[in-house]
């Protein structure tokens, strides 16, 4: 699909005031302007992230009510409940505080639901084992701050209850002891992003800091809050870049022994960054939960014995491979059904249903239809005897606010801008489909729709060279607010040297206007071997490092390619 590519705004007035200040390229002064950094103390406190640098736990409202509640259900000798999502986010933020708080009692146990049984957030069946096992406190972890009801049952059966959440409340919030979100209205933390983990960090760091603990003796468990910063697609600015700086040390230093059997059954074996953890370790935790039982995943990272932590490890791989084998199956399909209709091409969305596609990815296919289609996508398939749904948008569309028109069709939804999820009636799925679609006509724009590629700034090829990739890397680990930039360059031609792979893939070898050659890769792009080989043409790409035998080589990650009359 062709895509639009459109330059980031940027002031260039300022732009030349800070490459001149700084003596520096404009690459690395539109770097700095992208994160409002303007002073020699902005910039050293940005290129050299300290510890020192994170808020004080206790700013977090409702962490004081916290830490004293957990201390007297220790020293008291109640059972402790940590209650988590099946997600990556949840899974490390259930073995952060299931490990952190083992040093202090062995009155504690952990809690996740059934992705199919129970669905997502406190569940009643959470409660009722709870209420069975005698816990007389629940700590909630990357979900609570809508489980008004389950709460209110916790409560009847004397059991007190800690959220900690970073998702947005709604205006009435649940009954519990202390909730920790940054983003309710009364909390003043100067740091709203925190991922799940990240809340569940700052609880630690309170408690221990309240138990002596200085902060070095925190960094064990900041692999755990990396690979959920990566996983759960939080901005890297502010505490979750800290947090991430020092987590993929630890990471790739000092792993906890189930991230290194993990990371022995991946494909990135050393210097792991952020997208190896996004397309490789994140994907084989969430697998756990998609396709079987995520205590599968808890039960690695808690794991100390080597022959263990390989035997989870191999499982949560076979486990991702399913995954993959049932999300090609169901894209497929998906397309076959969607080009069968009559109409397909003329139509602004696009909703499926099928009773047999698996439900612990019909996310991702959504997010693959989105890819090929460009169109807001819902994927429906039964559960539980009832239709139940995954959406994901396009640029610039609130999926959330179409999906809340259509509500009198619905069970019950949630979600937010890009991806949303819902339950219906079987019978009333195709109301929902007609309805859906002429929602979505009505906000229809002027606009194309064709994919955005938003790229930084236009580069020349000679301008890469190792120095230059060490002065972007400063600005790393990259993420959503402070991502990897995406260059342009024009009339770039091949080398004679460019292959096709596997009748999909371009690995390119190119130059541009006489200078050394640099070797691309373009995933998807084989349409375009014979053209690239007679004309040059024009680029989209990120930079990045490419390891082979022993030997570590700059390479490009093409996006889109374009030619002259394009």
């Amino acid at each position: 699909m062709k895509k639009r590519w459109t330059q980031i705004p940027a002031d260039e007035d300022k732009i030349t005031e800070l490459q001149e200040l700084q003596n520096i390229h404009h690459i690395q002064a539109r770097l700095l302007l992208r994160q409002n950094i303007f002073s020699n103390l902005e910039a050293d406190n940005f290129f050299n992230p300290s510890l020192d640098q994170l808020h004080d736990p206790f700013r977090m409202d409702g962490m004081m009510e916290a830490i004293e509640r957990i201390q007297q259900a220790i020293i008291q000798d109640e059972r402790i409940l940590i209650y988590g999502d099946y997600d990556v986010d949840g899974v490390t933020s259930v073995t952060l505080l299931y490990s952190f708080f083992k040093h202090f009692t062995d009155k504690i146990d952990f809690y996740i639901p059934d992705r199919y049984k129970e669905g997502y957030g406190v569940s009643m069946q959470g409660i009722d084992y709870a209420s069975q096992n005698e816990i007389s406190l629940m700590i909630s972890i990357d979900c609570g701050i809508k489980a008004i009801k389950q709460i209110a049952e916790a409560k009847a059966r004397n059991i007190d209850f800690i959220i900690c959440d970073h998702h947005l409340p709604e205006e009435e919030l649940p009954d519990a002891i202390a909730i920790l979100d940054p983003k309710k209205p009364s909390c003043t933390y100067p740091y709203k992003e925190l991922s799940g983990c990240g809340i569940g960090f700052k609880l630690i760091q309170a408690y221990g800091m309240a138990n002596g603990w200085i902060i070095e003796e925190f960094k064990s468990f900041l692999d755990l809050v990396v690979v959920s910063i990566a996983s759960d697609i939080v901005p890297m600015t502010g505490e979750n870049r800290v947090l991430a700086y020092f987590g993929l040390q630890q990471l790739n230093k000092n792993p906890r022994l189930g991230f290194e059997a993990l990371i022995n059954e991946s494909s990135q074996k050393e210097n792991l960054k952020i997208e190896d953890i996004v397309f490789g370790i994140g994907p084989m935790i969430n697998a756990a939960g998609r396709i079987a039982d995520a205590k599968q995943a808890v039960r690695l990272l808690l794991s100390d014995d080597p022959g263990v932590a390989t035997e989870y490890a191999r499982l949560l791989k076979q486990r991702n491979k399913l995954r993959k084998e049932y999300d090609q199956n169901i894209v497929a399909e998906a397309k076959q059904f969607f080009e069968s209709k009559v109409d397909w091409k003329d139509q602004k969305s696009i909703v499926l249903f099928h009773p047999k596609w698996h439900k612990g990815v019909i996310g991702i296919a959504a997010s693959r239809m989105v890819d090929k289609y460009y169109r807001p996508t819902i994927i429906l398939t039964e559960s539980n005897g009832k239709a139940v749904g995954s959406a994901r948008s396009v640029q610039g569309f609130d999926i959330y606010e179409t999906i809340k028109s259509c509500s009198h069709l619905l069970e019950n939804f949630g979600g937010h801008q890009h991806a949303a999820g819902m339950t219906m009636e079987i019978d009333k799925v195709e109301a929902f489909k007609k309805e859906f679609e002429l929602t979505v006509r009505s906000q229809e724009t002027a606009e194309p729709s064709v994919p955005i590629l938003n790229y930084f700034s236009e580069l020349s090829l000679a301008d890469i060279t190792p120095e230059f990739w060490k002065e972007i890397m400063a600005f790393a680990p990259f993420g959503p607010d402070n991502r990897n930039p995406v260059f342009v360059s024009h009339h770039v031609q091949d080398t004679g040297y460019s292959q096709l792979l596997k009748d999909k893939h371009l690995r390119l070898h190119i130059s541009q206007n006489g200078s050394a050659p640099i070797k691309a890769i373009a995933f998807n792009q084989g349409i375009h071997f014979p053209k690239i080989k007679s004309s040059p043409f024009h680029i989209c790409y990120t930079i990045q490092e490419n390891h082979w035998n022993g030997r570590t080589t700059l390479q490009l990650n093409v996006k889109d390619i374009k030619f002259e009359k394009e």
